[in-house]
């Protein structure tokens, strides 16, 4: 069995990632962590879960929760994230990231804490979305340069980074197919007289509202017709499955930073 921890466990992907893992086979939940001060420390973890109580206390004490795993997952926030990383690779455990919005020096932040412990970071653990970053890349290798690249993303109001991480991912993905750099070719804003689009440009825009879960388009246009690639989630339950198949996956993988990928085979 795969003891698995959850940072965040009173959140509403935690409170998810928990039902997964209480519905999965080979795993079990070792432990339950939130921020100091937070109501809910203390309690039981299933209740957040809708599961009643499970016998797991949600606890604020990172370095007992951590000693306690196989594996971490966290849905929190970079700094959050970065901090349980150090914790983890103290303690050799190993951790799936589902945070968004890393700074490129965060990213290497990581990537140094990875030589100790294998590290799953990843902007979307949906395994559709995942097959989508793999569609994309061979669509847009055939396709050229012949046809504009245009993403369009929509979240819940409460989302805080924007664009996406989802969204950032495609665009790389993109990018990379084309032989592109995309943090030169990314255009986030446009508005009044910004003059006509670039030949190599991505456009990025952002929706954010009411109860969304996540949609992603991407948009190859050429002249006369266009190809429209688009994921939509209906519920949050999709990351927190592909969470747990990460962290069954990492527990036997070599230190470094993987994504998924790895875990589905799709690199």
């Amino acid at each position: 069995m795969v003891k698995i921890a959850v940072c965040g466990a009173a959140g509403r992907m935690g409170g998810r990632i928990i039902a997964a893992i209480k519905e999965s086979e080979g795993v079990e939940l070792s432990g339950a962590l939130e921020r100091p001060g937070h109501p809910m420390v203390g309690q039981d973890a299933g209740y957040n879960a809708g599961l009643g109580a499970i016998g797991v206390t949600i606890s604020d004490d990172l370095n007992a929760v951590v000693q306690g795993c196989d594996v971490l997952i966290d849905f929190t926030a970079p700094k959050v994230s970065l901090k349980n990383l150090e914790v983890c690779a103290l303690y050799k455990k190993s951790i799936v990231i589902g945070s968004t919005g890393f700074t490129p020096e965060e990213r290497a932040l990581a990537a140094e804490l990875a030589r100790e412990i294998p590290v799953i970071i990843a902007p979307n653990m949906s395994v559709g979305v995942n097959v989508c970053f793999k569609v994309l890349a061979d669509v847009a290798k055939i396709l050229g340069d012949d046809f504009d690249v245009e993403i369009v993303e929509a979240h819940h109001r409460l989302k805080k980074d924007s664009p996406s991480g989802t969204a950032v991912r495609m665009g790389e993905v993109v990018a990379n197919a084309l032989g592109r750099d995309y943090n030169k070719v990314a255009n986030y804003h446009r508005e009044g007289i910004c003059g006509e689009r670039t030949h190599d440009e991505i456009g990025m825009q952002t929706v954010r509202g009411g109860d969304i879960v996540g949609e992603h388009t991407v948009y190859f246009i050429g002249m006369g017709e266009r190809i429209e690639l688009t994921h939509r989630a209906h519920t949050r339950d999709m990351f927190s499955r592909g969470s747990v198949r990460a962290a069954k996956w990492v527990v036997t993988a070599k230190p470094g930073v993987w994504d998924m990928q790895d875990v589905l085979g799709l690199r």
